[in-house]
């Protein structure tokens, strides 16, 4: 039974860069069994209960992926989502995410994170999951993190908004009409009405 739990760990720790504790007890491996795992060597410890298979190589998401991990709750946004959407030039140096009001920010992470509360339609509206080297994500689709890119323009600043309106709208990444609904949801209708005309004129 023992060895068939080691296996199904191994198993789970080698299929992406970073598997946590808390999806492992989730799959029925015992703590004891990833504890002995780890001290054997078996296992890499990649940050506050995240582990990885010992030959599996970093991922290019590394920080994102180990900061949703230990977030649950979290959903990729803004610079780190315009960056998982390849769309812009900004490759931000910390993690985007926005939480619901009333939660902690995950601690204890190796990466630096940028913590933004959202609260009702504005945090629930445009998440999508997708994979990253194995791993699954939530991240607000790019319709939705470019009206969020509006929305907090004074941190992100209104050029990246733009630029990444401009350049999802010439890849056609999204519909005009994904943009309005989501511009409603954070009520950005009015200040990003002029600039979806310019788009479409």
């Amino acid at each position: 039974m023992g060895s068939n739990h080691a296996d199904k760990l191994l198993r789970l720790a080698e299929a992406q860069p970073a598997v946590s504790a808390r999806e492992l007890a989730a799959a029925g491996v015992p703590p004891r069994v990833l504890s002995r795992a780890a001290a054997r060597g078996h296992l890499r410890r990649v940050g506050h209960g995240l582990y990885t298979g010992k030959e599996v190589s970093p991922s290019v998401h590394q920080s994102v992926i180990e900061v949703t991990k230990q977030a649950p709750k979290a959903v990729v946004c803004l610079l780190s989502a315009l960056e998982i959407h390849e769309v812009g030039v900004q490759a931000p140096f910390e993690v985007w995410i926005a939480l619901p009001a009333g939660t902690h920010a995950p601690k204890g992470t190796g990466a630096a994170i940028r913590v933004t509360r959202l609260s009702g339609a504005a945090f629930s509206e445009g998440i999508e999951t997708v994979t990253l080297d194995g791993a699954p994500v939530r991240v607000y689709s790019l319709a939705k993190t470019i009206t969020d890119c509006f929305k907090l323009r004074s941190k992100v600043g209104l050029d990246v908004a733009l630029e990444a309106l401009r350049e999802g709208w010439k890849a056609r990444k999204f519909t005009m009409d994904e943009l309005r609904r989501y511009a409603q949801v954070n009520r950005m209708t009015n200040v990003m009405r002029p600039y979806l005309e310019a788009l479409t004129g």
